[in-house]
């Protein structure tokens, strides 16, 4: 099976610049797109909240994926790499219309991919590096980080949901059962009565 993967992060980016270099280079390779899967989300969401899960869940060995390029796979080199690797380990193979990379199975496609996990690696512990750099920076500059003590967050867990507790309060429901309703500790709805 053939598959084109095409993902926009917002409504008002179109599929159609994606989809016409996805047919330009099937055309290209005498390619014939069997099943496209288009959507509309965040590359930061997880392929599992992502219509990808899906497809990465139901291809199969020496199926294809074409997409326009890798980015469109997710937001960071980590999850990408990620899922690469789970599509080269159950045999399925992907192609970009751009930069005509090919993860096949082949030692070109694995070396690429270590490559690409390498650089995903150090990534990762370059942005964790200069976060702390920056943490400690404000520190020592006197920078209170956090919340300032004695401070309460405006928002409480229960904030918007009001009217529900006042109707139970109404009907002589008990707090506890009140937090069980809620899904929440007995405390919570305690601690939130108070300050309401």
């Amino acid at each position: 099976m053939i598959y084109g993967y095409i993902r926009v992060s917002k409504d008002k980016q179109t599929v159609e610049n994606q989809r016409f270099e996805i047919e330009r280079y099937c055309s290209t390779n005498n390619i014939v797109i069997e099943q496209w899967i288009e959507e509309t989300i965040s590359g930061k969401q997880s392929p599992e909240k992502r219509l990808l899960g899906s497809l990465l869940a139901k291809v199969k060995t020496d199926d294809l994926i074409i997409c326009s390029e890798l980015s469109r796979l997710g937001r960071d080199s980590l999850m990408i790499m990620s899922i690469l690797n789970h599509l080269m380990q159950n045999g399925v193979n992907i192609w970009t219309s751009k930069g005509n990379y090919r993860f096949d199975g082949t030692i070109q496609a694995k070396t690429l991919a270590f490559c690409l996990g390498i650089a995903a690696e150090i990534e990762r512990d370059l942005t964790s590096q200069r976060t702390k750099e920056a943490l400690c920076r404000k520190r020592s500059e006197g920078v209170i980080l956090g919340r300032p003590q004695g401070r309460r967050s405006t928002l409480l867990k229960l904030t918007g949901r009001e009217k529900e507790i006042q109707a139970l309060l109404a009907q002589n429901v008990s707090k506890s059962d009140i937090a069980h309703k809620l899904g929440v500790d007995r405390k919570t709805v305690i601690s939130f009565l108070k300050q309401a």
